[in-house]
């Protein structure tokens, strides 16, 4: 069963490599972005839909690990409370034996 996963993956990582080279190949006219205040380097559009891509990729991994570190706080606090009610509920358990004997 792994093997199969692997091989879909490498299938998978062909095709788009393989529509990456195409994309590339027809779109090589050069274009200049004009940012309001910045002018970036004149190149060619698909160098510039990879880049911006390639950025929101890592921008949208970026916030991301912010809320997953947020969640993962939140975890942490949450266990926190339960161990300590656990705790409470043992002793109320062990007092409430005590008092019956």
């Amino acid at each position: 069963m792994n093997w199969l996963k692997k091989l879909i993956l490498t299938l998978l990582a062909l095709i788009v490599i393989g529509i990456g080279i195409l994309f590339t190949i027809h779109n090589t006219q050069p274009v200049q972005i004009d940012l309001v205040f910045l002018t970036l380097p004149e190149a060619s559009l698909s160098l510039w839909l990879i880049a911006v891509f390639v950025l929101g990729g890592v921008c949208g991994m970026v916030l991301s690990s912010f809320t997953l570190l947020a969640l993962k706080t939140r975890l942490r606090s949450a266990r926190r409370k339960e161990q300590a009610f656990r705790k409470e509920l043992d002793q109320l358990r062990t007092a409430g034996l005590k008092n019956s004997n």
